[in-house]
């Protein structure tokens, strides 16, 4: 009898170990399948985690501004030569003010009055004293906001010690002068709302901004020995 009882213990034997088998390929198959999903919500999560960091990310330098339409371009034809200005889409206020001016013929036959060799080079003063504002004209209100960069031959507009106070009178600069910081902890770009780039003829700003000056009625030496006209400013294109 004891070899049937042994063969029987085999078989149990046998049975559990085919028992203990399938146990093991289910479990096998359940980690595979937790793996599986584990993996997948990782890769997700880390999908959106990079997505969610790029959305977030400031960039350290703020983008070129974009024109205010493809045309909005002005020609300044000066006694040295052609300028072309392309206006800034994100100061608004000044660039209007800027192109009532040229449309109405403000500017033409006026002069560069003021000359900074490396600063920049000033015009539009409307009044026969010479006075920066234009008590004819309206003052506007300062676009500074979170784009505003006097980068080289771009242009801006001039006024006084005042807020809001630019009227007619505009500088174009001839060099970077986005980083100049005041005595007074004043930054220049938080003063100087800059409106428009020139795209054309900056090779003629650096001539006006090399031509030889003397002092003016301020005892400042920036006037310009010889006549620098503006002679026309007007929309193209």
């Amino acid at each position: 009898m004891a070899p049937k009882y042994k063969r029987k213990k085999q078989a149990q034997n046998k049975s559990n170990s085919k028992g203990n088998s399938k146990q093991i390929y289910i479990i096998i198959g359940v980690l595979a399948i937790v793996a599986i999903i584990i993996a997948g919500a990782y890769f997700i999560g880390g999908f959106n985690a990079n997505n969610d960091d790029k959305e977030m990310t400031t960039p350290t330098t703020a983008p070129n501004p974009t024109p205010a339409t493809e045309n909005t371009k002005v020609l300044l034809q000066t006694s040295m030569g052609d300028i072309t200005i392309q206006l800034f889409d994100n100061k608004p206020i000044t660039t209007q003010n800027f192109l009532k001016l040229v449309a109405l013929g403000k500017y033409d036959n006026t002069v560069f009055h003021r000359v900074l060799q490396d600063f920049m080079i000033q015009g539009g003063v409307l009044n026969k004293n010479g006075a920066l504002i234009d008590n004819n004209w309206a003052t506007i209100k300062d676009e500074i906001g979170s784009y505003n960069h006097n980068y080289q031959y771009t242009i801006a507009m001039a006024k006084t010690n005042d807020p809001n106070s630019a009227t007619t009178s505009f500088f174009i600069n001839a060099e970077d002068n986005s980083e100049i910081v005041y005595t007074s902890g004043d930054r220049f770009d938080d003063i100087y709302t800059a409106f428009g780039k020139v795209i054309e003829g900056q090779d003629v700003v650096d001539a006006i901004s090399k031509v030889q000056v003397t002092k003016n009625s301020q005892g400042e030496t920036s006037q310009p020995t010889q006549t620098i006209t503006l002679i026309s400013a007007k929309i193209i294109s």
